[in-house]
């Protein structure tokens, strides 16, 4: 009865495991090989139009920073000293010709100096003629032989002196003249007031500055340029600044700075900028950007549209064999009109996704439209595309 027990169990464990291994053999057979029907085939993520590089003609740009300065700024100071500012007729901004009086000096004391050295002046004229008379006579009695050399030569002499004292007297009253004419400061040149240290009943001395003057009212762009773009720029060209509104003022390239800055290998542009740029918002001081204009040069473009960004570095969709697409990287260069220049990374044969790359992975399946023809919307963000059946 015990080995008929025993025998009865290892019947029952044998036919467990075959029942196991017919199972598991049921379930490794293809879900298609039991129903009979084959796998779908794998969709297009998209359907899309692709473009080449297309070859233009677009002008070359070099982009720079810089102060905006005065062209030249004039100081203009009291040329006379120990004199009291009475009038001062002009401030900060106000618009001048050249000759309008600025400010006036206390000219009392310079125009007694004036009369007195008219004085002196007309007593040295009269010494000096009466000195000379006697030269004169003193030569016509030198002929009867009624003067001797000596006295002549005294005659002479004074004369001479006198004549001296004369030029002398006259420099003086021409000094004090100026002096007067000094105690108006007037402007050098047309241009408007910058500056004014000028003060009513102050005494200024010689040289003091008291107004500064942007001759002619003409600014210009000092624009730093690394050093070597430099070559490419030449005098005349013309440049866009941008100003503070995001308008710009259009300018040209005067000169050149000779040499460059040692420590941060940037040179010079002097751009000269129109009479109207103050009046549109610029002025001196100003820090702004700009565009010298190098001329034009070819360009292998692109849509903006086929560019994408990703981890930092700009990417294309390049269409390969059996129209799957490759992650191509590209090196990019100047843009204009919706349009972009690819300076590396893929050349005129390459077909690239025109848009909607960045919906796309690399390896993936895309139709190509016919020409004019529309391309479909990503996948994923079509609702009814998702619940479709094949």
């Amino acid at each position: 009865m015990t080995g008929q027990r025993v025998w009865t169990a290892a019947s029952i464990m044998s036919a467990l495991v075959l029942a196991g291994v017919l199972a598991a053999c049921g379930k490794a057979a293809p879900e298609g090989q039991q129903s009979g029907k084959e796998q779908p085939a794998v969709k297009p993520a998209l359907t899309v139009n692709v473009a080449h590089l297309a070859q233009q003609m677009w002008p070359r740009t070099a982009t720079a920073s810089g102060a905006v300065q005065a062209w030249q700024e004039a100081s203009i100071g009291a040329e006379v000293g120990g004199l009291k500012l009475a009038e001062v007729l002009v401030n900060v901004g106000d618009v001048v010709k050249q000759g309008q009086l600025l400010a006036r000096l206390s000219d009392e004391t310079v125009r007694a100096d004036v009369a007195a050295q008219r004085a002196a002046l007309a007593e040295a004229e009269a010494s000096a003629a009466q000195a000379a008379g006697e030269a004169r006579r003193a030569h016509e009695l030198d002929k009867s032989g009624a003067i001797s050399q000596q006295d002549l030569v005294q005659y002479d002499t004074q004369a001479k002196t006198a004549a001296a004292k004369l030029a002398s007297a006259r420099a003086q009253f021409d000094g004090q003249q100026l002096r007067l004419r000094y105690t108006r400061v007037v402007a050098p040149d047309d241009g408007v007031i910058s500056a004014r240290s000028a003060t009513v009943g102050a005494v200024v001395s010689s040289g003091t500055e008291l107004f500064k003057l942007i001759r002619k009212n003409r600014l210009e762009w000092r624009a730093e340029m690394h050093g070597d773009v430099l070559p490419r720029v030449q005098p005349g060209q013309a440049v866009r600044l941008r100003r503070m509104d995001g308008g710009v003022v259009n300018g040209r390239v005067r000169q050149i700075a000779p040499t460059v800055d040692a420590n941060t290998r940037n040179g010079l542009v002097y751009v000269d900028l129109p009479p109207e740029a103050g009046s549109t918002g610029v002025k001196a001081g100003m820090y702004l950007s700009g565009d010298v204009l190098l001329g034009d040069a070819p360009a292998k473009t692109l849509p903006e549209t086929a560019v994408f960004s990703r981890d930092g570095y700009d990417y294309t969709m390049v269409v390969g064999p059996q129209n799957r697409v490759h992650q191509t990287k590209v090196v990019l260069g100047r843009r204009q009109s919706g349009q972009v220049e690819v300076t590396q990374g893929i050349g005129p044969n390459d077909a690239v996704v025109a848009a909607g790359a960045a919906f796309l992975s690399d390896g993936d399946l895309v139709r190509v439209a016919a020409a004019g023809a529309p391309a479909s919307a990503p996948a994923a963000s079509s609702p009814a595309a998702a619940g479709a059946k094949p």
